[in-house]
């Protein structure tokens, strides 16, 4: 390092003392060299280990070299399938299962209970796949609520899942066509659309509808899973997420009524969403406009708000297509989750200035006063207001209220109802009434 300070002092002096006007190129020239005496015997004497590193690094095909993207998918589908040939099938499952539950595989031991030694002798006796299962990080991880022993159905349970899990993984990819781990809006869709005919539930969907339904399940997906609208989602983000299972558990066929309503992919749910959508489209342009959208739910979002969100979210002409609809209703129906109270920041943050004040909450607050007004209700100040949402977020800044105040406070959703839908605003304005005459 001291040799180096030296030469670039040196390279200073002489351009210091030189008689005659440096040039930028000269400088820039001067610079270079030094540059080059100072580096180059240190790249020269690491080159020799370019040879014992391998390549781990592979740019992704050029759109029009057909030759390497085929090359590419070649190969990913081998590999893929490799991976699947590893997996236990349904029958080496089953075999399992009854080396786990025959007591004459682990002699004198109880049979329900595996200590260490057992688990070990049932891995061996198993065979080679099923080596991961047997492992001590699987049987630390599995014997936590019993000291020193695994219950064999909580082995077996971690086996299958496990199964699944890369599985669905492998399923997934295969609809990945760059292999860099995420599923774009189409990806996904199309790995939706194979999966319905293997949903019992959705038997009885009309054909017509399945692009429509489609649309309606991969939504969640991106609306949750990618709140920052980049238009793809991680797949270890969707195996992560409970949505899958939610999606899969439509391969019951006698689901309960109960549970298909409350499953946003039954589809139950999926027409009901859009019938409503039908059902306000009422010039049928299949379009919402901003006097169509205002009668949706109870009626009492405010125009205010349905202003901003046909400014801040994708329109055509002024009207409001399925899919952006679908962003509204999840946020509206899911109003506790960080993703839906951040969609519904940023309609509420009017300015882009990253904040909520005194005066942005007065700019929505103006139109529940109105519909206060029209109902013949007593108005409401709105300094109170102010203070009370201030008071249940409580945030850093006793002046702003950020999205972090939001989420953090556990009533960003009441915090953001309030000032967008009046029939929430008068439910919670009169809480201590209705909870008074409330039979429960």
């Amino acid at each position: 390092m001291e040799s180096l300070k030296e030469r670039f002092k040196n390279c200073i002096k002489i351009i210091d003392e030189s008689s005659e006007c440096v040039l930028p190129e000269k400088s820039d020239t001067i610079e270079v060299e030094e540059f080059k005496a100072s580096y180059d015997p240190g790249l020269a004497a690491t080159k020799s280990s370019y040879k014992s590193i391998p390549k781990f690094y592979h740019r992704l095909p050029k759109v029009n070299d057909t030759l390497a993207k085929k090359l590419r998918e070649e190969a990913r589908a081998i590999f893929l399938q490799t991976k699947s040939n590893e997996l236990l099938s349904g029958t080496e499952l089953k075999h399992l299962w009854t080396l786990l539950d025959k007591g004459d595989t682990i002699p004198g031991a109880e049979v329900k209970f595996l200590n260490y030694s057992e688990f070990k002798r049932v891995g061996e006796k198993a065979g080679p796949k099923y080596k991961a299962f047997f492992t001590a990080v699987v049987f630390a991880k599995l014997q936590r609520e019993h000291q020193g022993k695994v219950h064999v159905n909580t082995l077996f349970n971690y086996a299958m899942r496990k199964v699944w899990l890369c599985e669905t993984r492998i399923g997934l990819s295969l609809h990945d066509p760059t292999g860099q781990g995420y599923l774009r809006e189409h990806d996904l869709e199309n790995y939706i659309m194979e999966l319905v005919p293997t949903l019992p539930a959705l038997d009885g969907l009309d054909s017509s509808f399945g692009s429509f339904y489609v649309c309606t399940a991969a939504r969640k997906f991106l609306f949750f899973l990618d709140p920052l609208r980049t238009g793809r989602v991680r797949i270890i983000d969707i195996l992560s997420s409970n949505f899958l299972e939610d999606l899969l558990e439509l391969r019951e066929e006698d689901l309960l009524k109960e549970a298909q309503e409350k499953n946003w992919f039954s589809a139950p749910s999926a027409l009901r969403v859009y019938g409503q959508y039908l059902n306000l489209d009422r010039d049928h342009n299949g379009m919402l406009s901003l006097d169509e959208l205002q009668d949706y739910g109870s009626g009492t979002l405010t125009r205010v708000f349905l202003s901003r969100v046909f400014q801040q979210c994708l329109t055509y002409d002024g009207e409001m297509d399925y899919k952006t609809y679908l962003d509204l209703v999840l946020a509206l129906e899911n109003r506790r989750e960080p993703q839906s109270i951040h969609y519904l920041f940023r309609i509420l943050d009017i300015h882009g200035q990253g904040y909520l004040d005194g005066f942005t909450l007065n700019y929505f607050f103006k139109a529940i006063q109105e519909q206060t007004l029209l109902h013949g209700a007593s108005p409401v100040n709105f300094e109170d207001v102010k203070d009370e949402i201030f008071d249940m977020v409580r945030p850093a800044d006793p002046m702003k209220i950020t999205l972090k105040d939001l989420i953090s406070s556990g009533y960003g959703s009441t915090a953001i109802s309030i000032l967008i839908e009046f029939q929430y605003f008068f439910a919670y304005e009169h809480r201590e009434i209705l909870a008074a005459v409330s039979p429960d």
